[in-house]
Protein backbone atom coordinates (compact mmCIF):
# COMPACT_ATOMS: atom_id res chain seq x y z
CA UNK A 1 0.00 0.00 0.00
CA UNK A 2 3.01 2.20 -0.17
CA UNK A 3 2.00 3.67 -4.07
CA UNK A 4 -0.71 5.68 -3.85
CA UNK A 5 -1.08 5.58 -7.54
CA UNK A 6 -2.67 1.72 -7.04
CA UNK A 7 -4.95 3.35 -4.09
CA UNK A 8 -6.25 6.16 -6.70
CA UNK A 9 -6.84 3.16 -9.47
CA UNK A 10 -9.56 1.69 -7.34
CA UNK A 11 -11.05 5.11 -6.34
CA UNK A 12 -11.30 5.26 -10.17
CA UNK A 13 -13.00 2.00 -9.93
CA UNK A 14 -15.41 2.94 -7.15
CA UNK A 15 -16.20 6.47 -8.72
CA UNK A 16 -17.56 4.70 -11.71
CA UNK A 17 -19.43 2.07 -9.86
CA UNK A 18 -21.05 4.88 -7.85
CA UNK A 19 -21.86 7.23 -10.60
CA UNK A 20 -22.96 3.90 -12.93
CA UNK A 21 -25.72 3.20 -9.66
CA UNK A 22 -26.89 6.59 -9.31
CA UNK A 23 -27.20 7.00 -12.85
CA UNK A 24 -29.15 4.01 -12.72
CA UNK A 25 -31.63 4.41 -9.62
CA UNK A 26 -32.24 8.46 -11.21
CA UNK A 27 -33.90 7.31 -14.57
CA UNK A 28 -35.98 4.38 -12.78
CA UNK A 29 -36.87 7.51 -10.22
CA UNK A 30 -37.42 9.69 -13.36
CA UNK A 31 -40.00 7.01 -14.95
CA UNK A 32 -41.67 6.28 -12.17
CA UNK A 33 -42.64 10.07 -11.50
CA UNK A 34 -43.29 10.57 -15.13
CA UNK A 35 -44.98 7.93 -15.93
CA UNK A 36 -49.02 8.31 -16.29
CA UNK A 37 -50.70 6.38 -13.59
CA UNK A 38 -54.23 5.54 -15.67
CA UNK A 39 -54.51 1.91 -15.46
CA UNK A 40 -57.14 0.21 -17.50
CA UNK A 41 -57.76 -4.10 -18.08
CA UNK A 42 -56.04 -3.57 -21.45
CA UNK A 43 -53.14 -1.91 -20.11
CA UNK A 44 -53.10 -4.59 -17.01
CA UNK A 45 -53.63 -7.51 -19.24
CA UNK A 46 -50.61 -10.00 -20.58
CA UNK A 47 -49.00 -8.57 -23.58
CA UNK A 48 -49.07 -10.85 -26.42
CA UNK A 49 -47.82 -9.00 -29.91
CA UNK A 50 -50.67 -7.48 -29.91
CA UNK A 51 -52.83 -10.30 -29.89
CA UNK A 52 -55.58 -11.06 -26.89
CA UNK A 53 -54.24 -13.73 -24.68
CA UNK A 54 -56.30 -16.90 -24.98
CA UNK A 55 -56.45 -19.99 -23.31
CA UNK A 56 -54.53 -21.47 -20.44
CA UNK A 57 -50.14 -20.21 -20.16
CA UNK A 58 -49.50 -24.24 -18.87
CA UNK A 59 -48.78 -25.85 -22.25
CA UNK A 60 -46.12 -28.46 -22.75
CA UNK A 61 -42.75 -26.54 -24.25
CA UNK A 62 -39.70 -29.01 -24.69
CA UNK A 63 -36.93 -27.86 -21.89
CA UNK A 64 -34.14 -29.09 -24.42
CA UNK A 65 -34.20 -25.70 -25.83
CA UNK A 66 -33.53 -24.08 -22.75
CA UNK A 67 -30.75 -26.68 -21.89
CA UNK A 68 -29.04 -25.87 -25.76
CA UNK A 69 -29.04 -22.54 -24.20
CA UNK A 70 -27.44 -22.95 -21.29
CA UNK A 71 -24.75 -25.71 -22.70
CA UNK A 72 -24.34 -22.65 -25.38
CA UNK A 73 -23.89 -20.09 -22.45
CA UNK A 74 -21.82 -22.04 -20.27
CA UNK A 75 -19.02 -22.49 -23.02
CA UNK A 76 -19.43 -18.99 -24.46
CA UNK A 77 -18.23 -17.71 -20.84
CA UNK A 78 -16.01 -20.13 -20.03
CA UNK A 79 -14.21 -18.75 -23.43
CA UNK A 80 -13.83 -15.69 -21.65
CA UNK A 81 -11.32 -17.03 -19.20
CA UNK A 82 -8.98 -18.23 -22.23
CA UNK A 83 -8.11 -14.63 -23.63
CA UNK A 84 -6.46 -13.07 -20.42
CA UNK A 85 -4.47 -16.73 -20.08
CA UNK A 86 -3.47 -15.85 -23.69
CA UNK A 87 -2.56 -12.43 -22.90
CA UNK A 88 -0.60 -13.54 -19.94
CA UNK A 89 0.84 -16.22 -21.56
CA UNK A 90 2.26 -14.35 -24.45
CA UNK A 91 4.31 -12.50 -22.48
CA UNK A 92 8.22 -13.32 -23.53
CA UNK A 93 8.63 -11.56 -20.02
CA UNK A 94 7.55 -13.99 -17.86
CA UNK A 95 8.92 -16.71 -20.00
CA UNK A 96 12.24 -15.35 -19.73
CA UNK A 97 12.05 -14.77 -16.03
CA UNK A 98 11.33 -18.33 -15.61
CA UNK A 99 11.45 -21.08 -17.95
CA UNK A 100 8.99 -23.27 -15.89
CA UNK A 101 5.74 -20.25 -16.08
CA UNK A 102 5.10 -21.56 -20.10
CA UNK A 103 4.50 -25.39 -19.18
CA UNK A 104 2.66 -24.38 -15.97
CA UNK A 105 0.05 -21.90 -17.74
CA UNK A 106 0.20 -24.72 -20.63
CA UNK A 107 -1.11 -27.21 -17.99
CA UNK A 108 -3.17 -25.41 -16.36
CA UNK A 109 -5.18 -24.53 -19.53
CA UNK A 110 -5.00 -27.98 -20.74
CA UNK A 111 -6.63 -29.16 -17.36
CA UNK A 112 -9.48 -26.73 -17.76
CA UNK A 113 -10.08 -26.83 -21.68
CA UNK A 114 -10.05 -31.19 -20.30
CA UNK A 115 -12.50 -30.66 -17.50
CA UNK A 116 -14.91 -28.59 -20.17
CA UNK A 117 -14.25 -31.20 -23.25
CA UNK A 118 -15.68 -33.80 -20.28
CA UNK A 119 -18.30 -32.15 -19.74
CA UNK A 120 -19.66 -31.43 -23.48
CA UNK A 121 -18.78 -35.22 -24.06
CA UNK A 122 -21.25 -36.01 -20.59
CA UNK A 123 -24.03 -34.09 -22.33
CA UNK A 124 -23.14 -35.49 -25.67
CA UNK A 125 -23.75 -38.66 -24.15
CA UNK A 126 -26.89 -38.06 -21.91
CA UNK A 127 -28.57 -36.93 -25.12
CA UNK A 128 -29.55 -33.26 -24.22
CA UNK A 129 -27.80 -31.67 -27.49
CA UNK A 130 -30.29 -33.89 -29.68
CA UNK A 131 -33.74 -32.20 -30.60
CA UNK A 132 -36.69 -34.33 -30.63
CA UNK A 133 -36.97 -36.12 -33.58
CA UNK A 134 -40.62 -37.16 -34.12
CA UNK A 135 -41.77 -40.64 -34.49
CA UNK A 136 -43.54 -41.65 -38.22
CA UNK A 137 -46.09 -43.85 -37.53
CA UNK A 138 -49.22 -44.69 -39.57
CA UNK A 139 -52.12 -44.22 -37.76
CA UNK A 140 -54.30 -47.51 -36.29
CA UNK A 141 -57.55 -46.59 -35.52
CA UNK A 142 -59.57 -49.93 -33.73
CA UNK A 143 -62.99 -50.20 -36.26
CA UNK A 144 -65.42 -53.17 -36.54
CA UNK A 145 -65.14 -52.69 -40.38
CA UNK A 146 -63.78 -55.99 -41.91
CA UNK A 147 -61.11 -55.55 -44.19
CA UNK A 148 -62.73 -57.25 -46.79
CA UNK A 149 -65.64 -54.43 -47.52
CA UNK A 150 -62.85 -52.15 -48.31
CA UNK A 151 -61.32 -53.93 -50.49
CA UNK A 152 -64.41 -54.55 -52.19
CA UNK A 153 -65.08 -51.09 -52.43
CA UNK A 154 -61.47 -50.33 -53.52
CA UNK A 155 -62.03 -53.39 -56.58
CA UNK A 156 -65.49 -52.09 -57.39
CA UNK A 157 -65.40 -49.80 -60.77
CA UNK A 158 -66.92 -46.89 -60.38
CA UNK A 159 -68.67 -44.59 -63.91
CA UNK A 160 -67.05 -41.58 -64.40
CA UNK A 161 -68.31 -38.60 -65.87
CA UNK A 162 -66.34 -36.48 -68.92
CA UNK A 163 -64.95 -33.35 -67.29
CA UNK A 164 -65.16 -31.60 -70.26
CA UNK A 165 -68.57 -30.61 -70.55
CA UNK A 166 -69.48 -27.86 -73.13
CA UNK A 167 -68.96 -24.47 -71.99
CA UNK A 168 -72.55 -23.61 -73.27
CA UNK A 169 -74.16 -26.57 -70.91
CA UNK A 170 -72.00 -25.16 -67.76
CA UNK A 171 -73.14 -21.53 -68.56
CA UNK A 172 -76.32 -22.16 -68.37
CA UNK A 173 -76.10 -24.44 -64.87
CA UNK A 174 -74.43 -21.09 -63.22
CA UNK A 175 -77.28 -18.92 -64.38
CA UNK A 176 -80.09 -21.04 -63.59
CA UNK A 177 -78.01 -21.69 -59.72
CA UNK A 178 -77.91 -17.58 -59.64
CA UNK A 179 -81.28 -17.36 -60.08
CA UNK A 180 -82.91 -19.66 -58.06
CA UNK A 181 -80.70 -19.08 -55.13
CA UNK A 182 -80.77 -15.74 -53.27
CA UNK A 183 -77.46 -14.61 -52.12
CA UNK A 184 -77.38 -14.27 -48.11
CA UNK A 185 -74.43 -12.24 -46.21
CA UNK A 186 -72.37 -15.42 -44.73
CA UNK A 187 -70.10 -13.05 -42.72
CA UNK A 188 -70.52 -10.44 -40.83
CA UNK A 189 -67.41 -8.36 -39.56
CA UNK A 190 -67.53 -7.07 -35.63
CA UNK A 191 -65.36 -4.80 -34.58
CA UNK A 192 -63.82 -4.54 -31.20
CA UNK A 193 -64.40 -0.82 -29.85
CA UNK A 194 -61.46 0.92 -28.03
CA UNK A 195 -62.00 2.00 -24.62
Amino acid sequence: MDDPAQLSEYGKILIILLIGTLLVCATIFLARLISPKKNNPIKSGTYECGEDPVGSSWVQFNPRFYVIALVFLLFDVELIFIFPWATVFGQSEYIAADGRWGWFTMIEMAMFIGILILGLVFVWKKGDLEWVKPNVSLPKVPVNIPQSAYSTLNNRTYQVRDYREPADVAMENTVAQEVTAAPKIAFRPRFKKTE
